[in-house]
Formats: structure tokens, sequence, C-alpha cells
């Protein structure tokens, strides 16, 4: 299939690892060129020698998304970079392991600004572009927990939501600029969010052979998912094909969510 996104520029947030590294390498293996940005900076330098070494152009900067100032910039140095901007992923670190009664409003507000102010801010960045060309992909990399609750991610299970009626609303906005507005909601996946899970019930007494059968267990395709079956779905809904898919949120689990829509 071609997707029609040789050449097309690619910014994909928090992508030195997992999840976003994964869409990013998805996306250079179409062609894409890329800007990419995170946290940690010897992580990002290897991502970002990963992908020049199979033969994209890359642009890559140590940022954490949740200042304003250092997002905002990242973004201008971005486009300045590119050229110009066609598809945006917005990604973030996730939330910690904790129920209702663990947080504080500290906490509260400090992810709030990592999950839901990071997404508005990025795709401000981008946005008067879009509309100028007429095209333009926006993917956000959600979680399962906007389709049903995961136990002690109280933080996720809430503020992940609000991304999702962002993006509705937005795709109802930006329809008539052929710009596309889609969330994706991976399920359980082997990252280093999936990892802090395990560890907090390693702390409460489980084994980690009894903490990952239970899952596969649950999973109609008893496995743990790859980032690399979330990326595949990125890139189709940045691909030519995607261009009549809007305000949807697919959630890629192996099966796991048990609700009809």
């Amino acid at each position: 299939m071609d997707t029609g996104l040789k050449n097309k520029k690619a910014i994909v947030l928090a992508a030195s690892k997992g999840l976003g590294k994964a869409a990013a390498q998805n996306l250079a293996a179409e062609g894409c060129r890329l800007a990419i940005c995170a946290r940690n900076e010897e992580q990002l330098n290897k991502t970002a020698a990963q992908l020049k070494a199979s033969g994209v152009d890359v642009f890559a900067s140590q940022v954490d998304v949740a200042n304003p100032d250092a997002l905002k910039q990242f973004m201008e140095q971005s486009i300045e970079w590119l050229g110009g901007v066609d598809i945006l992923v917005t990604n973030a670190g996730g939330p910690p392991v904790k129920s209702f009664e663990e947080t504080n409003e500290e906490e509260w507000r400090y992810w709030y600004e990592v999950t839901f102010m990071t997404v508005v801010r990025s795709i401000k960045s981008v946005l008067p572009l879009f509309k100028e060309q007429k095209w333009g992909r926006i993917i956000n990399i959600t979680s399962i927990s906007v389709k049903a609750p995961v136990e002690r991610l109280i933080y996720s299970n809430a503020l992940r939501l609000a991304v999702v009626g962002l993006a509705k609303t937005l795709s109802i906005e930006l329809g008539p600029f052929n710009i596309t507005v889609n969330n994706v909601a991976p399920g359980y996946h082997l990252t280093d969010g999936l990892e802090r899970i395990v560890k907090k019930r390693m702390e409460a007494g489980e084994t980690r052979e009894d903490i990952f059968a239970a899952w596969e267990n649950k999973i109609p395709m008893r496995r743990i998912g790859q980032p690399g079956d979330l990326a595949g779905l990125i890139v189709f809904l940045a691909s030519e094909q995607a261009g009549y898919i809007t305000g949807a949120t697919i959630q890629v689990d192996g099966g796991l969510y048990p609700g009809t829509l």
C-alpha cells in the first residue's frame, strides 16, 4: 500500500523510547522527515542516530514537554528545520500508579499540564500551517483507560478523557480544512509505563510471572503488545488512505476492551 508519506514532515513528541519511538521509526520507514524530542538527552540522541542510520533526516532536541516555553521553542525550531509540518503525533510520559486518595493537588496540576496541555499547545503550534495548506494529521497517543478505567491509574483515567473530548471537537472544527484528528489507545504494551505498574504490584507481593500471566489470560490475543503494534495504526492514520477517518479513538489492545463500541 502506498501511504503517500514519502517526504512528509512529522513531529513526534516523547519519541526516545517506547510507543513514541516506534511511531517515529515506522514513519521514518515510510520516508517521513522527522523532528523528535524527549527529556532524556542520552536516550534521545541514541534514537536519533538509529533513525538517521535508516536514511531519514532527523531533528532532535532535549525537551520537557511539561515546560510551556521549552515546548513552544521546540515546535518552532522543528517547523523551521523541517520547512513546514504535515503530521503531529502527541505523546508524553504516563502518570504514576495511584488511587484517588493517594493523589494531591500539586500532582493533579502537573499531570494536567503533561497529559492535556502539551496536546493543546503542540496543536496550536501546527494549526496555522495545517489550515494554510489544507492538509494535516493530528494523532494523539492516549491509553485504553479512555475506553475503560484501569485500576489505580486515576490521573490517566481522568485526564486522558480531556484529550478525547478535545480531539472530537477539533475534528468537527478542522474537517473543512482537510485536517484529521484521531486518538490511538494502547492497552498493555511492553513500555516503561507498563513496568511502573508491574513494579507497584510486585511491591504489593505479586510475582512478575503471575502479573504477566494474568494479563495475558485476559487478552484474547494471549500476549502483551509490542510498541510496533501501535505504530502501524499511527502510520495508517497519517496516510493518504485514512483521509476520511477523523474524530475516532481506536484501541490497540489485543481485544482486551470488552465493549462493543
